[in-house]
């Protein structure tokens, strides 16, 4: 394999965190297509295998150290009914997360992703609502997403390369939203809640690509967020654990700016 297709492949993986909804199906506004990756994901059995100390910090303030993220059970039952009915409970849940997710303005912090073979990478990110978000990878990853609020750029510096994509097809429009009422603005299928995690899934089903689903985890003590899981249409999984949150932190405008210039594609 040639280090341009290795790259090729790590920004495919990457970028399905963000664009699993259209990647391999639909065609980017600009530059190349990113098409779905598919690895043979790893056994899991049993569904999560941790304890809740191994689960993602409660709480901020201090620096942490990453988190573990929770990986989801790939056998876990997600209801299909796009008319599913929640009791008070589960009703009273998903407000908190809506209420939460609607309160925010900026958040800046840092994450782990987990990709489906289970391959982890880290990194910052900053959001500035509504629309408007930035993925840095750490080294030796060359990859950065930007999202402007209209259009959402998958970078790779090292290939001088990026795809571009209506911000509105991607499942991150939900966490960007400037306000959301997740029952009544997306098809929730599942809210479940223990004493670690509030836990919302919702599921995307489109006609020429397949159904997507976004798990969104938020803390059941502090009511932050935690993680979230995006599973493709083929089943795979892409999780992204966060952490060391700041809500109060101004954030650079010049990091959301998407430079439609200085990227050229290849000729293949």
């Amino acid at each position: 394999m040639t280090e341009q297709s290795t790259h090729r492949g790590l920004r495919s993986g990457l970028a399905l965190l963000i664009a699993t909804s259209i990647a391999g199906f639909a065609t980017p506004t600009s530059a190349q297509n990113v098409p779905v990756p598919k690895p043979a994901p790893k056994a899991r059995e049993g569904g999560v295998q941790m304890s809740a100390q191994d689960k993602v910090p409660m709480t901020t303030g201090a620096t942490q150290a990453p988190p573990n993220p929770v990986i989801p059970n790939p056998n876990r039952n997600v209801p299909a009914n796009v008319f599913a009915t929640f009791d008070a409970n589960q009703k009273a849940q998903a407000a908190r997360v809506s209420s939460y997710l609607s309160s925010l303005q900026t958040l800046v912090g840092n994450f782990v992703q987990v990709g489906p073979d289970g391959s982890k990478t880290k990194g910052d990110f900053y959001i500035q609502k509504p629309g408007k978000v930035r993925f840095e990878y750490d080294d030796p990853s060359p990859i950065a997403i930007v999202a402007d609020g209209s259009s959402l750029a998958v970078r790779d510096r090292k290939l001088a390369t990026q795809d571009i994509y209506p911000l509105s097809q991607t499942p991150l429009r939900f966490l960007l939203s400037d306000r959301i009422d997740l029952l009544k603005d997306t098809n929730v299928v599942s809210v479940t809640a223990d004493d670690v995690f509030i836990s919302v899934t919702i599921e995307e089903k489109q006609a020429l690509i397949g159904t997507s689903r976004l798990m969104l985890m938020v803390g059941t003590k502090d009511g932050q967020l935690k993680q979230w899981t995006v599973t493709d249409p083929q089943g795979y999984d892409t999780t992204v654990a966060v952490y060391n949150l700041d809500s109060s932190k101004k954030v650079d405008p010049g990091l959301f700016k998407i430079d439609f210039t200085n990227y050229i594609t290849p000729a293949n």
